[in-house]
């Protein structure tokens, strides 16, 4: 009998927590949506999201079925469930994201169109499930790309006119797009705990992931796909000035960056000064894009603490980035980037650019952007245009980089200028022409165990240009080449190598007229 009670106890429990939990649902097609995308179902979400936010939070739930909608703005302790089979089709009707609200774009904060998925201080959000969000960007981009000078404003510009009149405007005005500014896939801001999750999302009017100024981001085995060339500006993930951000598991094709970490840009950014910190980006794969994982140019708040790990790049124009240019400002340092595999990579594997916008050199002050403590391991290229791209300022070097356990086949290698402290150990480098690394202007420079197995005639494995305090060691030059390393230009100097095996170079050294200095080549160097 009492084993009889014990079993009725607990299916009265189960049966409490189910129903509990099912009244946690609130599914959208009970406040008016429709599943066959027959009308307009915002005002039913907003219902739907309301209900749940009076009862503390719940999940607003859309079972399988196509949706029309406008905006979605999100509260705390809400979750966007999309079940498989679900589709939410976002209306391309620019008026169904007005009224303007706060927003960031490209670094400056300005009110404009809402996002398609919006949260302004909410805490406790997601979007998650196994369907799909449409955001029909198509009319967007042909509105801004097919916008001359001399046409006639439309109302949406002269309402962004009306609400930013006061905003702090970034070193180029221009770069605001003449007050058109389409808006983000999904951004969330000045929240905390974001997850997005399993859904797959396509056709973004603008940068498609994009929390603003949150803490505590996870985003999970997403899928996004916009179409690379017709989808201007529609970068994957862009997590800006977020602190504690988890990227994982997804699957990024779109029609600029796939994933990009920003922090503001110019005056705009160095007022706000909020950095990009603590990020985790590991077990993507990217295909179409500007770049696999950029930093920057929009830097000007700080980057920091970034681990980048197991990811493939395979098809993107630039495998990791990081970009950004005087007049912004700000550091980026302490980046970690490990176990990468690059195919059929268009430009670089690698870019550390300083120099992304042309500019004058100027006197050191908080224009003045700073890469630094950067390093890259364990990574496997083929099919590459140029291995790697490093361009200092010649006021502010890049500085103390290291490359470790690299195998790469490119067309042409290593092009360092303008930095410092730069290390190599153990880096394959076969080119197509030209050098496997080639540095002007740089001082403090260590090269460990490099090599190309496709030497080429009269070209030197390793080529320095106004170098100083150069090391080279532990190398063991492939069988036909022809120079291991020529020196150049007159502000060369203490360079040493030892322990280097030369019984396959032909000439280990080659000294231009314009050197001055003796080399140091120590005896236990091995040659003919």
């Amino acid at each position: 009998m009492k084993y009889i009670q014990r079993i009725l106890l607990f299916c009265c429990l189960t049966g409490a927590t189910l129903t509990t939990s099912a009244q946690d649902y609130y599914n959208v097609l009970k406040y008016g949506a429709k599943n066959d995308s027959s009308r307009l179902a915002t005002q039913a979400i907003k219902k739907a999201i309301e209900a749940a936010s009076k009862a503390g939070g719940g999940t607003v739930y859309f079972p399988a079925g196509k949706y029309l909608t406008g905006a979605i703005h999100l509260k705390s302790n809400i979750t966007i469930f999309i079940d498989a089979g679900a589709e939410l089709h976002f209306s391309d009707n620019f008026d169904d994201y007005l009224p303007m609200v706060k927003s960031r774009y490209e670094g400056v904060d300005v009110t404009s169109f809402s996002p398609l998925f919006y949260a302004y201080k909410a805490e406790n959000i997601a979007i998650k499930g196994r369907g799909i969000i449409d955001g029909h960007g198509k009319k967007w981009w042909d509105f801004v790309e097919g916008y001359k000078q001399d046409q006639p404003r439309s109302k949406w510009q002269h309402m962004f006119d009306d609400l930013n009149k006061d905003i702090l405007l970034p070193d180029e005005p221009k770069q605001m797009k003449r007050g058109f500014l389409r808006p983000p896939f999904i951004q969330p801001m000045y929240c905390k705990n974001v997850l997005i999750e399993g859904i797959t999302i396509r056709n973004s009017p603008f940068w498609t992931v994009n929390p603003q100024f949150c803490e505590n981001v996870t985003v999970n085995a997403v899928t996004i796909f916009n179409p690379a060339r017709f989808a201007p500006n529609t970068d994957g993930i862009n997590p800006e000035s977020c602190y504690n951000v988890h990227i994982a598991n997804s699957h990024i094709s779109v029609g600029d960056d796939c994933i990009t970490i920003k922090s503001g840009k110019d005056k705009p950014g160095r007022a706000m000064n909020t950095p990009a910190e603590n990020y985790t980006i590991t077990n993507c794969t990217m295909l179409s894009g500007h770049g696999g994982v950029v930093i920057g140019s929009e830097m000007s708040g700080g980057v920091r603490k970034i681990a980048i790990s197991n990811c493939v790049f395979d098809g993107t124009d630039r495998g990791i980035r990081i970009k950004s240019a005087r007049g912004r400002g700000g550091v980026v340092e302490e980046i970690r980037v490990d176990n990468i595999v690059m195919k059929d990579i268009r430009d670089q594997a690698i870019v550390l650019d300083l120099q992304y916008a042309k500019t004058n050199p100027e006197p050191v002050s908080e224009r003045t952007p700073q890469f630094r403590n950067i390093h890259f391991s364990n990574i496997t290229g083929s099919n590459i245009n140029e291995a790697c791209f490093i361009n200092g300022l010649e006021e502010m070097p890049v500085e103390n980089i290291s490359f470790n356990n690299i195998n790469i086949d490119a067309k042409t290698g290593f092009n360092i200028k303008q930095a410092r402290r730069i290390e190599f150990h153990n880096v394959q480098i076969n080119t197509e022409t030209g050098p496997s690394i080639k540095a002007e202007n740089v001082k403090t420079l260590e090269i460990d165990g490099v090599k190309s197995f496709k030497p080429h005639a009269g070209v030197p494995i390793v080529e320095l240009t106004n170098v100083e305090d150069a090391f080279l060691y532990d190398s063991f030059p492939a069988a036909g080449t022809d120079v291991f390393l020529r020196l150049k230009g007159e502000r060369t100097k203490s360079i040493t190598l030892d322990g280097n095996n030369f019984k396959n170079v032909k000439t280990p050294v080659i000294k231009e007229a314009g050197v001055a200095e003796t080399i140091q080549v120590e005896p236990r160097n091995i040659v003919k």
